[in-house]
Order: structure tokens, then sequence, then C-alpha cells
């Protein structure tokens, strides 16, 4: 369907998004097609700079801060990376515009078109292809949190990460261009159905 399309992998904290991004790039490797990988927040330089600001467990940051740091975290893989590689590899990108509008406005409540002004002055007419959507029961993503190091977003109440998903969810809603994958099913049968998407979208 695409020769270097921009696939996104969202998601809640422990609902598997990164598992399944390494599990592609494995797969793109072995079958020597070009791709660059990207984590939001990160990714270049400078958005590494910034997402050690961010997920710090020093920092505490006002909601809007955190919203303009993300922004910013963005807007340089934009101009340093995604820019470069755009038609040109398949581009992977571990959280993106859909994770600052889940968490900032369905979690945190800042305005929605603010949200949205700011990602189209960023990204113009850069937009994913496709996007894999991850969700998690809250009794699996409690458990695999307390599995790993926390970071600043890795300690919310449960209902915060709640309205996040159903956030999520709405925005893939009724979208050709979304799966939804859900972890807490068999993460083999996952891992098929995603390849399975993903030789469709590069026509493999």
């Amino acid at each position: 369907m695409f020769k270097y399309p921009i696939i996104v992998f969202e998601g809640v904290e422990g609902s598997g998004k990164s598992y399944h991004i390494k599990n592609i790039q494995k797969y793109l490797k072995k079958k020597k097609i070009k791709f660059i990988k990207l984590r939001e927040p990160g990714g270049s330089i400078n958005s590494e700079k910034i997402r050690r600001m961010i997920l710090s467990n020093n920092s505490n940051f006002h909601k809007l801060t955190d919203l303009f740091l993300y922004i910013a975290s963005r807007n340089e893989n934009i101009q340093n990376i995604i820019k470069k590689n755009y038609k040109k590899k398949v581009i992977l990108i571990d959280r993106f515009k859909d994770s600052t509008v889940a968490y900032q406005h369905f979690g945190m409540n800042i305005n929605k078109k603010l949200i949205m002004n700011l990602n189209n002055v960023v990204l113009k007419n850069i937009k994913p292809n496709f996007t894999f959507l991850n969700i998690v029961n809250m009794k699996n993503l409690k458990r695999r949190i307390d599995r790993r190091k926390k970071n600043r977003y890795d300690k919310f109440n449960y209902k915060f990460y709640s309205k996040v998903q159903k956030g999520f969810i709405k925005l893939a809603q009724n979208k050709n261009n979304y799966m939804i994958v859900n972890s807490n099913n068999n993460i083999l049968k996952n891992k098929t159905k995603i390849l399975k998407k993903i030789n469709s979208l590069l026509s493999i």
C-alpha cells in the first residue's frame, strides 16, 4: 500500500507497544527494508535531552510546560530526522501526536484545540499512514509497571491511565488506518496479527 509509510505505535504504559515495535525492527532488518525508529519524547540528540527533563522523577513541571516540551521534542525530530527520511525509509515511531492528545487533553484536561494547533504548526503535511493502538486492562498495566524502574509518567493513579486509554480509543474509532491490539491477549497471536498488517502496508 505504501512504499515508505510512517507507522506509529501508541498506548498507555505497560500496553506492549515498545515490545511490538522492536519486533517490527527485527523483521524489517531481516527483510532488508530501509527504516528508522524513533521514540517520543526522544529520538534525536536534543529530543533525548528534553526526554530526560520530562520524565525525571525530580521534575515537577506544570502541565502546560509538559505540553510545550513534548511539542519541542517532536519538532526536533521533524526538523532533524523525519523530514530527511520522509518517503525514503519506513519510519517507526514509538508514540506520536495521539499521545499528546490522549495524555495532555483527555488525561490532563488541556484544551484540545491548542494541542491540535501546536501539532499542526510542527507537523504541517507530515502525518502517520497507520497506527497500532495497544490497549491493556488496569490489572496488567499495574503488574507491568511494578516490574520496571519508574519514571515520572509511571506514577500517576490508575484512574488517570484509564482516562488516557479511553481517549486513545476515541481517537481510533471509525478510522481505517488504525488497528487496536489487545495486549491482554496472547502475545504471539498479537505479534502475528501486527506482522500480517505490516506486510499489507508494505506490500510484502
